[in-house]
């Protein structure tokens, strides 16, 4: 069934634009049906989950590899399952109305189906390959959303950022996944949780915990790669929402998460995801305070949310992870409302410049209402959902023994920097004045304001009833992440505490920061010059080189002459093979002069003076002919070596190949050595010293030789199964068929291009040229 869910989407992925062609404003809704579908679905499995049942489903696909497409269902990959689904709905039916008559949304309907199909499998994968694949799959998927309005350069180059940062980090974390399984034996995550100890002990678990910390940093975003999210907003608000809210920036903490019981518990895990995870705390809550693009405040606020996820993460303890798993819900809501809101304020105002908008309350009234209740959550008061997960955050610091007050600093000056710029998000825009530009004076439609609404209203009823949240199977996610059962209970109100205490703190610094921002956000101008050598500029000063480094090895290695190539494959194969030969293997080989018959020395003398004259000759056709003359003395090899199908082809091509040589040749110039003397001498020691290494590796390998069980198994079973006497034919026709096809195949393809260019008019090549 966990299968079927999956391709499911991923079908429905492939029939969108078709559906958007027939239903141009309906196919929003439509295709809406099939998430919220999956979202009952996995709500129907929440009693299973709470009861402590985990669901694993398996289906074969390349055992001999240890890859297989299982999944595995528990609390943790529940609740981001329920998430993913439950908000991919609301963002299916915004999508139909924020990009209503663009020419190409039943493209970005197949884009965004197929980055939440893609998404599922990540959460849902009980195999480190499988969940691999669809990781990979995530960042494809988020190439083309935020890049979905390509005739813009910045949102190719923001789509292009976002698939090089995160790709690269897919490739460590793919050796890592890869150093897990050859450390425990199995790629089934259902045993690597069996094996924790395994892991932990072995020598290779630091290189194992630096991968997959590589690869979960990027995606989500994490100091030093935070870079890439903020430039990701070039892409439509339905994207910045899903992706940036509940999906692709969570797929790293999900990892973490799902990793803790087997990669955490040690001292490394601790301080590595603390400090990279409050870095990226206070580093997102500062950048977010000095912008004045909506998207862009949303977009650094997200970062700091990742910050603390991570951070909650790598405290480790089952309070941490409460708080952990209840922020992440929190974010969810509230983050996916605000970038909605804030996609309808740029669809109807026509702009997103925080600086400029005002007294939009009198004309979105129901946005209104929505940003104000996901601002108040992001800023942590009550009686929202982020109240309640602000207390566990304070909390889980304050039962800490290591680095407490530097934590409870760093934490309660992110959360009033967030309160101040929830702050900004909702009077500055909605309240005052009604300034310019002025929106369009029309009654929103229902799919642009079920999405921003929505999440507000479920943040606020869960801060009203936050028990909710646990039967909802957060707590069967904390007790998957803490492998061990944890009981777990919340409340709105919990008395005068020290995290009261803390709160009141946080609220009085933000108001005082709000109050002062536009000094602050002054300072930050002044300071901009260092953004100027930040990890973003280290980025793009990367890129450039790599470009650098391109282009002169172009130049090197594809000069445009033939002799440079030959001679540059010829020189590596002598450095490796040679090197190999020497250091690495036994040189050593026998060669018996005695048993050379007098037959053989008289061909091999033919040989030798034929390839003597190939150089030396100053003629073109009798080089052509010289060179016949080496091939024709091989198929007389092969004759007296009783092999006259390898004598006949021998012949045949030899000749085919002097017939086709002289015919072209006869056509060109006069030949004419220009190369200079040191050239030839060059060229000369080259050829020679590869032909002494040819001949050293064929006495080499004769001297090694025993025996191929390949040999034996085609002797053997050529006429049993192949029905063929003829060794060699059944080899080339039956067991290796298929590379007999590609050769076929690709000497056709060069037959028909070299046949086009023959027939290639004067005109035509000069329109190719100026192309």
């Amino acid at each position: 069934m966990i299968l079927a869910a999956v391709v499911s989407v991923f079908i429905l992925a492939l029939v969108a634009p078709w559906l958007q062609r027939l239903l141009p404003n309906r196919a929003g809704w439509v295709l809406s049906i099939l998430p919220l579908a999956l979202t009952v679905f996995f709500a129907l499995k929440i009693p299973q989950i709470n009861a402590g049942q985990i669901i694993i489903e398996s289906h074969t696909w390349v055992p001999s590899l240890g890859a297989s497409l299982s999944f595995y269902l528990d609390g943790l990959s529940l609740v981001f399952s329920l998430l993913i689904c439950g908000v991919g709905t609301l963002i299916v039916i915004y999508s139909g109305g924020y990009l209503s008559g663009h020419a190409n949304l039943g493209r970005f309907y197949t884009f965004l189906l197929f980055f939440m199909a893609s998404m599922l499998g990540v959460v849902l994968a009980g195999n480190l390959i499988s969940l691999f694949v669809f990781w990979e799959l995530t960042s494809i998927s988020s190439y083309f959303l935020i890049g979905f309005d390509h005739q813009r350069e910045s949102a190719r180059t923001a789509a292009l950022q976002a698939l090089l940062v995160t790709g690269t980090g897919g490739l460590a974390l793919l050796a890592g996944m890869l150093l897990m399984g050859w450390a425990t034996g199995s790629m089934e995550i259902s045993d690597l949780l069996t094996r924790a100890d395994m892991i932990r002990s072995h020598t290779l678990y630091i290189p194992i915990l630096i991968l997959v910390l590589l690869g979960a940093f990027t995606k989500s975003a994490q100091v030093p790669f935070h870079f890439w999210l903020p430039s990701a907003m070039e892409g439509p608000a339905p994207v910045s929402a899903f992706l940036h809210s509940v999906t692709m920036v969570k797929a790293g903490v999900y990892l973490l998460l799902r990793l803790s019981p087997v990669l955490g518990g040690t001292e490394i895990w601790q301080l590595t995801l603390t400090l990279f995870g409050a870095a990226t705390m206070v580093t997102g809550a500062f950048m977010a305070l000095v912008q004045t693009d909506f998207k862009l405040l949303l977009a650094y606020s997200t970062v700091n949310g990742l910050g603390t996820l991570v951070f909650l993460t790598g405290l480790g303890t089952p309070l941490s992870i409460q708080a952990a798993m209840v922020f992440l819900v929190v974010h969810a809501l509230y983050k996916g409302s605000l970038f909605l809101s804030a996609g309808v304020v740029d669809h109807e105002a026509g702009s997103r410049d925080l600086s400029r908008l005002k007294g939009l309350s009198r004309q979105m009234p129901l946005i209104t209402v929505a940003a104000v209740l996901a601002a108040i959550s992001m800023a942590g008061l009550p009686p929202l959902l982020g109240f309640v997960g602000k207390e566990l955050i304070y909390e889980s610091i304050l039962n800490i023994s290591v680095f407490r007050w530097l934590f409870i600093a760093a934490a309660v000056l992110a959360n009033a920097v967030l309160l101040a710029a929830a702050a900004i998000i909702v009077l500055r825009p909605f309240f005052g004045a009604l300034a310019e530009p002025q929106p369009n004076k029309h009654r929103l439609s229902l799919n642009l304001w079920l999405g921003p609404v929505l999440p507000a209203l479920l943040g606020l009823v869960l801060g009203l009833f936050p028990n909710l949240v646990v039967k909802s199977a957060v707590a069967r996610a904390v007790s998957a992440v803490m492998a061990q059962p944890v009981e777990m209970h919340l409340a709105l109100w919990h008395g005068l505490t020290p995290m009261l205490a803390l709160s009141g703190l946080t609220v009085v610094c933000g108001v005082l920061i709000y109050l002062m921002h536009n000094g602050v956000r002054r300072f930050a101008q002044k300071a901009a010059w260092l953004g100027a050598h930040g990890p973003a500029a280290w980025y793009f000063s990367s890129l450039e080189s790599l470009k650098k480094l391109a282009g002169w090895q172009t130049r090197v290695l594809q000069s445009g002459y033939l002799h440079h190539y030959v001679l540059a494959i010829i020189l590596t194969t002598l450095v490796l093979v040679g090197y190999t030969l020497v250091f690495k293997g036994e040189f050593q080989f026998s060669l018996e002069i005695g048993d050379i018959r007098s037959f053989e020395l008289i061909v091999a003398i033919l040989m030798l003076a034929a390839a003597f004259v190939t150089v030396w000759v100053p003629s073109r056709i009798g080089a052509v002919v010289a060179m016949g003359v080496i091939g024709y003395g091989l198929a007389l090899i092969f004759v007296d070596f009783g092999a006259p199908d390898l004598a006949m082809t021998q012949f045949l091509i030899e000749t085919m190949t002097v017939i086709l040589f002289v015919w072209v040749i006869y056509r060109l110039p006069e030949l004419k050595v220009e190369s200079a003397r040191p050239l030839l001498l060059r060229n000369a020691l080259v050829a020679v010293a590869s032909g002494l290494l040819m001949s050293i590796l064929v006495l080499v390998a004769l001297s090694v030789r025993e025996g191929s069980r390949l040999s034996g198994f085609f002797a053997e079973n050529s006429y049993v199964l192949a029905h063929g006497r003829n060794i060699v034919n059944v080899i080339i026709v039956d067991f290796r068929a298929l590379d007999t096809l590609g050769e076929i195949t690709v000497l056709a393809l060069a037959g028909v291009g070299v046949y086009t260019l023959l027939k290639l008019k004067p005109e035509d090549s000069e329109e190719i040229k100026m192309s």
